[in-house]
């Protein structure tokens, strides 16, 4: 078995595990209604982080609009849902289907906006990232979207000016979003997905392209001179990362009555969470960005008791993670003290008895 596999294997395992717990504490009623909630949000930022982490570290390029992709897949999804919503399609296969489209749609836009921005390199290329997911998000603010017995209209203006019939219905409705949307997410397919996400991006690290893409971060000039097509293999990346990013996207609209593209949910901020995620979990590290992405959505819920303080708290364990991660003489002390280092000492021990 090769190293590679075993590592993916235990990331396989820890994903697995943290399911069973928490079903098992949430048939028990051990956690609170408030941390059952968490559930499948920790699986829309984990699968955010890890998709997020293939810009970041696989590619070497700082991506500050992910946001913007995860708004596009979680409309788009949604949009769907709600046309479908009375034609009496199977519910689990009307949610696969949504998934699909927001993880298709969200793909075509990583390659329309990468066709051009991934031309750009360091700061630059974060401004315009950045860029593309304010202007996401503004235009689905400012879109209405109706449908009726002659089909869909649209405006950017309000909901009259749509010129509905009167069996019509208005699915998009500007700065209020989509309403009534299917309750259609589950802690068990949030797993399924983050399952789906991790083998799809640690298979792509592996394969042929994922190499082709390490190399040009590592060295472009080099990379270019063995006659690796750069444009290509970043923009692959680039369109993969946005695809599971508009997957989690489908995840957290499905989860919600209401989705409307408020700043605290597809906002700057939301592409900064997440970027934190990456970088504390470390960058280029699948593991990590699911550890730090599960760690860091649970914990103010864990220090609601500390209402008081849970935000002083917080900060300090966010800067705790940033330095241990970060610190020379923390690596040599996790690599020393490593369960390979254990079981290495163990048998060396058992030989020389």
């Amino acid at each position: 078995m090769s190293k590679q596999l075993k590592s993916n294997l235990i990331t396989y395992g820890i994903i697995i595990a943290f399911f069973a717990i928490m079903q098992t504490l949430v048939g028990t009623g051990t956690i609170s209604s408030l941390f059952k909630g968490l559930l499948v949000p920790i699986c829309v930022y984990t699968i955010m982080a890890v998709s997020l982490n293939l810009t970041v570290g696989i590619l070497g390029e700082l991506s500050l609009g992910h946001a913007g992709f995860m708004c596009v897949g979680a409309f788009v999804s949604a949009f769907f849902s709600m046309c479908m919503k009375e034609s009496g399609m199977n519910s689990i296969v009307r949610f696969i289907i949504a998934i699909i489209l927001g993880a298709i749609v969200a793909a075509v836009f990583g390659i329309l906006i990468g066709i051009p921005v991934l031309r750009l390199r360091g700061d630059y290329l974060a401004i315009v990232t950045l860029a593309f997911g304010e202007i996401i998000k503004n235009i689905v603010n400012v879109l209405y979207v109706g449908k009726d017995s002659s089909g869909f209209h649209i405006s950017f203006t309000d909901t009259a000016s749509l010129g509905l019939s009167s069996d019509g219905v208005v699915i998009i409705k500007g700065p209020q979003g989509i309403t009534g949307t299917p309750n259609d997410s589950t802690f068990l397919i949030g797993i399924i997905i983050l399952i789906i996400t991790v083998f799809i991006v640690t298979n792509f690290v592996t394969s042929r392209s994922g190499r082709a893409v390490m190399a040009i971060r590592d060295n472009r000039i080099a990379a270019e001179s063995v006659g690796i097509n750069i444009s290509k293999y970043k923009l692959m990346a680039f369109a993969i990362s946005a695809g599971l990013a508009g997957a989690a996207g489908a995840l957290y609209a499905h989860n919600l009555n209401t989705l409307n593209a408020l700043p605290k949910n597809f906002g700057y901020n939301m592409s900064i969470m997440i970027l934190v995620y990456v970088v504390l979990g470390g960058i280029g590290s699948i593991r990590g960005s699911i550890i730090a992405a599960t760690i860091l959505t649970a914990l103010p819920e864990l220090l609601r008791g500390f209402s008081d303080y849970r935000m002083l708290i917080y900060s300090i364990v966010l800067i705790a993670l940033m330095l241990i991660s970060n610190s020379p003489k923390a690596k040599m002390f996790f690599e020393k003290y490593s369960i390979k280092q254990l079981i290495g000492t163990k048998k060396a021990q058992k030989e020389e008895v």
